[in-house]
């Protein structure tokens, strides 16, 4: 089975956004991490949002990031939501758009074809967007993401005190 760029690209913004999570990411610097579209992206980021799946700010210093709940989703959750067409095979369309085979009656070939994918399914359904995130150090280091550091508090010492 072959998953589209639609679906490839929207299990990326998700892992960028899970292995960076404090801060905001931008559209802009997920496709730089990744190498493709930022136009893309943007259609993407937008389904994104309307699923849950991802949070956008708004603003001057608005951008993205990953919903809490996103964490669990699985792989099979995902898929299922960005892939349009699982018809391994032409028996498999709605029947608007194939030519009909003579032995559709009786071929047993399509009972194994929906097996599979519903195994291959099965498999992605094991697998969250956490899982996939680890080690997250390794893959942000990856992806040039900068891990944001928070400044150190300093004590304040009375002027005149003895140190």
């Amino acid at each position: 089975m072959r998953l589209t760029d639609y679906t490839d690209y929207s299990l990326r913004v998700l892992l960028y956004l899970s292995i960076r999570p404090s801060g905001l990411s931008t559209i802009q610097e997920i496709s730089d991490a990744y190498g493709i579209s930022k136009n893309h992206l943007m259609k993407i980021v937008q389904q994104l949002g309307e699923l849950g799946w991802v949070e956008t700010v708004r603003g001057r210093n608005g951008g993205l990031r990953l919903a809490e709940r996103s964490k669990t989703l699985t792989i099979g959750d995902i898929v299922r939501k960005t892939e349009s067409d699982f018809a391994v095979v032409g028996c498999f369309s709605d029947g608007t758009d194939h030519r009909g085979c003579v032995i559709e009656p009786h071929c047993r070939l399509k009972g194994v074809f929906a097996a599979a994918r519903d195994a291959f399914l099965a498999e992605l359904d094991k697998h969250t967007v956490d899982d996939l995130a680890r080690p997250a150090s390794e893959l942000a280091r990856m992806l040039g993401i900068v891990p944001i550091v928070a400044a150190p508090a300093f004590a304040l010492v009375p002027s005149g005190a003895a140190s």
